[in-house]
């Protein structure tokens, strides 16, 4: 069954879409439980359910809360979230790991291309310092995908990191270097020099490391101590197997199986219509490879969705953990 949803979900198109949405929204009405409870309790009937904008989106908090699966079983891994010691963190069961290294590889190669043609760098200290971190899994079997002798993690040896990107840059091979935020940051205040054939793809923010910088100037700062024209994005969390990227100005592109609409902030089940006006709010997600937990998130983010369907990350939303319904309390 496993194998019939992954051909189905990679190899969507647009016009297949929101037939193949409705049909994991009622598979998961019927076989899990915590989302056909959170399901009836907004008096929402399958049945009315005949496009994607009247699903309900499942608040992002249950993952916290709740085991949240369709169909019974032990999961192969369940992935966790980061969170201070006050925090309680989300926890993602995960059936099959194949479904999620599926998407991630099929989405990287659609905005990279091959792994194997880069040199692989993880600059995420923060995420390697913890157990069972999704973004961790998935560079790691990307690093391992590049073959390349250079690929690898580093944590805060940043001397070690810049010699090796000279000789990469001296090399004209193609670099990714992915990092969270702060990382990038400290390591950018030490080092100040161009790049020419490396990639920055940042993930994330301080983590509580450092004061919060806007996105924005995090990038002009990046780019102006390596002379580069953009840094790039991405846009994941624990509780999706899939991710979007963003390649300059913060706008974010979905892989096919993947979409993002805006609620109303105050109205959590008004989905907002896009037209030639980019509308703004609180985002919800569908992740189809997210078939066996729940393929409808309702985030704590908030954002801007445009015509084209890129879309922006403009923050959290206000009071977001205390967000939700009084299903969480079960």
């Amino acid at each position: 069954m496993t194998y019939k949803w992954i051909d189905k979900i990679f190899k969507i198109d647009a016009a297949g879409f929101e037939e193949l949405a409705l049909q994991i929204f009622n598979f998961q009405y019927q076989h899990n439980a915590i989302y056909k409870a959170y399901t009836d309790m907004l008096q929402v009937r399958p049945a009315h359910v005949d496009q994607i904008r009247k699903i309900p989106f499942l608040p992002i908090q249950f993952y916290k809360t709740h085991a949240v699966k369709t169909t019974d079983f032990a999961p192969q891994i369940i992935f966790e979230s980061s969170g201070t010691t006050q925090s309680v963190n989300s926890h993602h069961f995960v059936k099959d790991i194949e479904v999620y290294k599926q998407s991630f590889k099929t989405a990287f190669e659609l905005n990279y291309g091959r792994a194997s043609e880069w040199c692989i760098i993880g600059l995420l200290p923060s995420y390697l310092e913890r157990k069972n971190s999704s973004l961790v899994f998935m560079v790691n079997e990307l690093i391992g995908q590049s073959h390349h002798s250079q690929s690898g993690f580093y944590l805060d040896e940043y001397a070690q990191l810049y010699q090796t990107l000279i000789e990469l840059e001296k090399n004209r091979q193609k670099t990714l270097l992915v990092g969270v935020g702060f990382a990038l940051l400290d390591f950018a205040e030490g080092y100040s020099f161009p790049l020419s054939n490396t990639i920055i793809l940042e993930t994330g923010g301080m983590k509580g490391r450092r004061k919060e910088l806007i996105k924005r100037e995090l990038h002009e700062f990046l780019k102006a101590k390596f002379r580069i024209n953009s840094v790039h994005s991405e846009y994941g969390m624990t509780e999706l197997l899939s991710q979007a990227y963003s390649s300059s100005d913060g706008l974010f592109y979905c892989p096919p199986w993947m979409k993002v609409l805006i609620r109303d902030e105050e109205d959590p089940l008004l989905v907002k219509a896009v037209s030639k006006e980019p509308v703004t709010g609180a985002i919800n997600i569908i992740d189809l490879a997210n078939v066996y937990s729940c393929a409808f998130i309702a985030t704590d983010d908030s954002g801007k969705l445009y015509k084209d369907e890129s879309f922006e990350v403009m923050g959290r939303i206000d009071n977001s953990d205390i967000r939700g319904c009084s299903l969480l309390a079960i």
